[in-house]
């Protein structure tokens, strides 16, 4: 699905026009990466949650040249499905 068919569907859903549907569906992730980078952490009952996770910094090898090369420590987002959202797969 693209962002342009999640639009379509939150315009059919909520009988809004494209444009309040769009402003709905961005409200909604700007919130979502907000209370993920400010909590560490988002939970939706009945979907899942989303957790910052850190990553180590680590040694890694240029494919190429087979060097030796550092990995600096990073960030990323987790996702864990709910129950709910398993049954539906």
């Amino acid at each position: 699905m693209t962002k342009s068919d999640f639009i379509n569907n939150v315009m059919s859903a909520t009988g809004t026009n494209k444009k309040d549907a769009a402003l709905l569906v961005e409200a909604t992730f700007n919130n979502l990466a907000d209370a993920i980078s400010n909590d560490g952490k988002f939970s939706y009952p009945g979907f899942g949650t989303f957790t910052v996770k850190n990553r180590a910094a680590r040694q890694g090898r240029n494919p190429q040249t087979g060097e030796t090369i550092q990995i600096a420590a990073s960030k990323n987002v987790g996702f864990k499905a709910s129950s709910n959202l398993k049954g539906l797969l």
